[in-house]
């Protein structure tokens, strides 16, 4: 009760500055609106936002499926191979290197304006932290866990499904809930490069039509788009309980 108290009186408190520190201030609505204007402009176009959310919250969510799967299976090849890590390492470390927005024009061109070119976005954002946060995990076992299933005669994949991949699983946990915001944003940014619908498309229509009230809303649903995510799996990260107490 006392963090649900502090929380919201913290979140109050930021609104109420939004909402009055615009108008002492002086600033234009146009280029910082109160938050009862994002609000009621929010309300206005709710049906628009709601269908728009459904097209980003659907490109998140299997694009971010993509890297989770992707980041795991690669950082597992990447531990146990040796030509893995001399070839792949480097080329993922390269590609993550490279600014993801000047790569994003390059997804329009190779998969057009739909869903495709946004899936590849989203996974170039989110499944780096994958792959680190997998190798991570799996170079920290104790060497004495690993000698004792030798010890015991346990084959590789044995000691792979019973002491390798468990013992990693809290560092990739917290992979994951680094990429899921990056996830997030790889939709919105694919959508700001070329899209028909999606919240990012819909910022874009926004800012052209020169309605800052409309993009803020939209930011704002964004952020609970993304805040609801990154929750959804903080619960689910509670499976793997031997991760230690969240904090």
């Amino acid at each position: 009760m006392k963090r649900t108290i502090e929380a919201i009186l913290f979140w109050g408190a930021v609104a109420l500055v939004w909402e009055y520190g615009v108008t002492l201030a002086g600033v234009r609505s146009y280029l910082m609106p109160s938050l009862s204007k994002v609000i009621a402009a929010g309300w206005e176009e709710r049906e628009l936002l709601l269908a728009e959310s459904w097209v980003t919250l659907l490109e998140v969510l299997a694009g971010f499926a993509l890297a989770v799967i992707g980041g795991l299976l690669l950082g597992v090849a990447i531990h146990f191979s040796a030509i893995a890590r001399r070839t792949l390492y480097p080329l993922i470390t390269a590609l993550q290197s490279m600014p993801k927005i000047a790569l994003a024009p390059l997804m329009i061109v190779w998969f057009g304006y739909g869903f495709s070119s946004k899936l590849a976005s989203t996974f170039l954002f989110a499944f780096f932290p994958l792959v680190i946060a997998t190798l991570g995990g799996l170079s920290g076992i104790a060497a004495n866990l690993e000698e004792h299933f030798r010890a015991l005669g346990a084959s590789r994949w044995d000691t792979l499904l019973r002491l390798q991949l468990p013992s990693a699983l809290p560092s990739f946990v917290d992979g994951v809930k680094i990429a899921m915001p990056l996830a997030v944003i790889g939709a919105i940014v694919g959508e700001f490069i070329g899209s028909e619908k999606g919240l990012g498309h819909l910022m874009t229509l926004a800012t052209a039509n020169a309605q800052t009230d409309l993009m803020f809303a939209a930011i704002l649903t964004i952020t609970v788009l993304a805040s609801l995510l990154y929750w959804a799996v903080e619960v689910m990260s509670r499976a793997v309980w031997w991760r230690g107490k969240a904090v």
